[in-house]
């Protein structure tokens, strides 16, 4: 099973972004969508699960603050703003310890982010919207097989973004 991976696209749904999911089996958005629209396009190429961020109000269409889904035995939790995997938000550790989950996605910082904490993985696709700052524009594709998630990766969407990835990865753990 192939997951598309995006966040803050902030109304625009790169074509570079339809190309990366070509034949993805869902699709999993971290927030800061930008329109129901962004929504609407993404559910032609495959089903959606979203979270609503700042932007969006923490509404937008049935996407809301949260979201979890378990997809190919894979429990996911979704949330816009975590802060950092180290020191999440007090809701989303309370929310984890509640129901725990393999992979938590989220957005938010804009920054690529792919880290086991405590045996659960943290990624952050980074924007998949306007570029801000010198960050990367970049979505990541999951790949579940068995049970687990086999493999993860990002996915530059413009020749500058790949350096970027590499400058900015993990950042959100040396602050």
């Amino acid at each position: 099973m192939r997951i598309g991976v995006l966040s803050d696209s902030h109304g625009l749904l790169r074509p570079e972004v339809v190309a990366a999911f070509e034949g993805v089996d869902h699709i999993l958005h971290g927030g800061d969508i930008g329109g129901e629209g962004v929504l609407t396009e993404l559910r032609a190429l495959a089903p959606v699960t979203a979270v609503a961020g700042n932007v969006d109000g923490f509404r937008c269409g049935d996407a809301r603050e949260t979201a979890r889904i378990e997809l190919g035995g894979v429990r996911f939790f979704l949330t816009h703003i975590l802060d950092r995997p180290h020191r999440p938000r007090s809701e989303v550790a309370a929310e984890l310890r509640r129901e725990p989950a393999d992979v938590v996605v989220f957005g938010h910082s804009h920054l690529p982010h792919d880290e086991v904490v405590a045996g659960v993985r943290f990624f952050n696709p980074a924007s998949a919207g306007p570029r801000r700052f010198d960050y990367p524009v970049s979505v990541g594709i999951f790949e579940v097989k068995r049970g687990r998630l086999a493999g993860a990766r990002f996915v530059a969407l413009d020749a500058r973004s790949g350096p970027a990835l590499a400058r900015h990865m993990n950042q959100l753990s040396n602050r």
